[in-house]
């Protein structure tokens, strides 16, 4: 297996959690950057890397991978120094090859769809890094990235690599908002969160195996008016819980009106 020397950009979750799989799995990590001490040396420590507030990268480093807040992503970008063969690619869903500085031989994006927490192991076998490059040779180091990983690839451009991004919002960061939700809800009935857990794998388990069209039940697919009313009366302790629940409940209700 090919091995790269890497730098990153970046010592949030999706750095820390990038930076500890290419790592283990024999790539040499050899800077990272970021702008504070606190958060850059500790992982720099962890892959026996050096650390530094500086964009610059030496003719060593044969990929450059860039992973910062989106706000922050093209000021790092039109910093960055680099040698003239490293392949610069960031792991934004939302931007594409256009954030890149005209300047740039070698850049493309590493997307890897999948939600990071520091601290947390990621299986990179079961997940997909979506790859868009702005040459041959871009492509070929990080399609040897991604296999190195054990993660499937997948070529996306710009524009439906967005979509995908914002699918990824509804099905990730909106639902963990309800289980949220669900929380203080069941927590102010005197249950742990615990006792839903069953329910939350049946919910996404038949989600996947029979398509989530299929596998919607509860009183707004069975036009439930009296238990909706229930509901609302219930949820009248909080506004913004009622009115979440009455807005998903219409959007229900519509949906498998026109089904």
């Amino acid at each position: 297996m090919i091995r790269y020397n890497i730098s990153v950009v970046g010592a949030g979750n999706v750095a820390s959690s990038l930076c500890e799989e290419m790592f283990c799995r024999g790539h040499r990590v050899i800077r990272i950057v970021s702008e504070t001490r606190k958060r850059g040396i500790p992982l720099a420590d962890l892959c026996n890397a050096s650390w530094s507030d500086e964009l610059v990268f030496s003719e060593e480093s044969d990929i450059v991978i860039v992973a910062v807040p989106d706000n922050r992503l093209k000021g790092v970008l039109d910093n960055i120094s680099c040698g003239k063969n490293s392949v610069v690619a960031h792991t934004a869903g939302s931007f594409g090859l256009d954030i890149f500085p005209s300047g740039m031989t070698h850049s493309g994006v590493f997307y890897p769809l999948q939600t990071f927490t520091k601290g947390r192991k990621t299986d990179f076998s079961c997940l997909n890094i979506l790859i868009e490059t702005s040459d041959n040779y871009s492509s070929s180091i990080l399609e040897k990235l991604a296999a190195s990983l054990g993660s499937k690839i997948r070529y996306a451009d710009t524009e439906h690599r967005k979509m995908l991004h914002l699918a990824a919002v509804f099905i990730c960061n909106f639902t963990n908002h309800m289980l949220t939700a669900g929380k203080e809800i069941s927590t102010g009935a005197g249950f742990t969160f615990e006792i839903l857990e069953p329910l939350i794998r049946e919910t996404y388990n038949k989600a996947v195996e029979q398509g989530p069209e299929f596998s919607q039940t509860g009183p707004a697919v069975r036009y439930d008016i009296n238990t909706i009313e229930m509901h609302l009366e219930l949820l009248s302790f909080k506004p913004e819980l009622q009115k979440m629940y009455k807005v998903i409940t219409e959007s229900i209700m519509n949906h498998y009106k026109q089904s």
